[in-house]
């Protein structure tokens, strides 16, 4: 996948691929990058989840990824960011969401992605349902229309 940069953010319903998002950060030539990975676990709770499923407004999202990005760049001194996220079917152990920012030094890397995937949680209109074993369903992510 070619990523533009200093900036990608990216709505895909195929798996993500870190190798592709490390080497769009490597390219900055910096000397921290920090990657987060959010993937499906199995146990939620005390009940055993089956898979995940998520839906997007892709353009609303896309553009709160966007600037969300732009505002860790504003805070940060960062040289590129990535954001990615998975829709559709994600199965236990595979990733949804992949962060990443490449930064002169580590600590503003570490800072900026745990900004990054915070404030994703709470603003980015993309909802999760998870599927359990047991056949129950229960849906997640509306934090972002309070």
């Amino acid at each position: 996948m070619k990523f533009t940069a200093p900036i990608h953010v990216g709505i895909q319903d195929e798996p993500l691929s870190l190798d592709d998002l490390w080497h769009f950060l490597a390219q900055a030539q910096g000397g921290g990058i920090a990657i987060f990975g959010g993937t499906t676990r199995r146990i939620t709770g005390d009940r055993v989840t089956r898979e995940l499923s998520y839906e997007a407004h892709h353009s609303m999202a896309l553009k709160e990824m966007r600037r969300l990005a732009d505002e860790a760049s504003s805070r940060w001194d960062t040289l590129r960011i990535g954001i990615l996220h998975r829709i559709g079917v994600v199965p236990v152990s595979d990733a949804s969401v992949l962060i990443g920012v490449a930064t002169r030094h580590r600590g503003p890397a570490f800072e900026a992605a745990r900004f990054l995937i915070d404030e994703l949680k709470v603003s980015v209109p993309i909802w999760k349902k998870e599927h359990f074993e047991d056949g129950s369903v229960q849906w997640q992510g509306d934090a972002w229309l309070r």
